[in-house]
């Protein structure tokens, strides 16, 4: 009767692992759950469970004999597409029976994390932020004067991430730099649209996945992780206010009012 029992732990521990990893870089609440059932199911076990909590994850695997239930924290990892794809092209290859749970295995635990190189991204979230403010009618100085600020904000907030500083934190702290450079535009009188530049300069800070997933758990029925991840959102977004408002009053320039 337990003879399935090692291979049904086994089962549940590859299903938490995937839902872990999906959980831990930015997936959405329906696709944590319908990845780590796919992927039990697939290898035979006959129900799987899944609970959703803000920080830790609940699967239980059942045999027609036996159920096992495991539960795993959830530690961000920050937001990455490529794992999030390498673990459901794992659950296909298993629903496909290409993979067996050996090789399930060592598939999900080769996935590393893909990231562009520091500087690249520095660039490019400079260029898009310009491109923002050439949307909003920007003048090329403010065009030049958003992609410095922007760009030596990314660059700042690399660094406070690397050194592990809280997200409120890092998106304050980056928000008075961006804000504090974009405002020398406005005191010295550097082209026609230096308040564009000033609002162009922070809008890498919007947390945008944490709020589009906050929405999608809603909707879906998570409300838990839900109001977890619109709170986490909420937080942020005030942490950047704060470091907006803070660099206008240093510097006493008010763009908005």
């Amino acid at each position: 009767m337990r003879s399935e029992a090692p291979r049904l732990r086994e089962i549940n521990r590859l299903c938490l692992q995937a839902g872990l990893q999906l959980m831990q870089h930015g997936a959405e609440s329906a696709l944590v759950e319908s990845v780590a059932r796919r992927v039990g199911l697939a290898l035979g076990a006959t129900r799987i469970d899944v609970a959703i909590m803000a920080n830790a994850l609940t699967v239980s695997a059942s045999s027609v004999d036996d159920t096992i239930t495991r539960v795993g924290r959830n530690e961000d990892q920050g937001i990455n597409m490529h794992i999030l794809i390498e673990t459901q092209r794992v659950m296909l290859d298993l629903e496909a029976g290409t993979l067996n749970l050996e090789s399930a295995f060592a598939r999900l635990n080769a996935i590393v994390p893909f990231r562009y190189p520091r500087w690249m991204v520095v660039v490019a979230i400079g260029l898009s932020c310009a491109s923002f403010a050439r949307l909003t009618h920007a003048d090329w100085t403010g065009c030049a004067l958003t992609f410095v600020a922007s760009a030596l904000a990314m660059a700042l907030r690399q660094v406070l991430g690397r050194l592990h500083f809280s997200p409120l934190v890092n998106f304050f702290v980056s928000a008075f730099v961006a804000t504090s450079i974009a405002a020398q535009g406005l005191i010295y009188h550097w082209g026609e649209t230096p308040k564009v530049a000033m609002a162009a300069s922070c809008l890498l800070l919007v947390p945008g996945v944490p709020l589009i997933n906050s929405v999608s758990d809603m909707v879906k029925g998570y409300i838990n992780t839900g109001i977890s991840r619109g709170t986490l959102a909420a937080l942020l977004a005030l942490s950047t206010c704060g470091g907006i408002v803070l660099a206008m009053t240093v510097w006493k320039v008010w763009a908005w009012i």
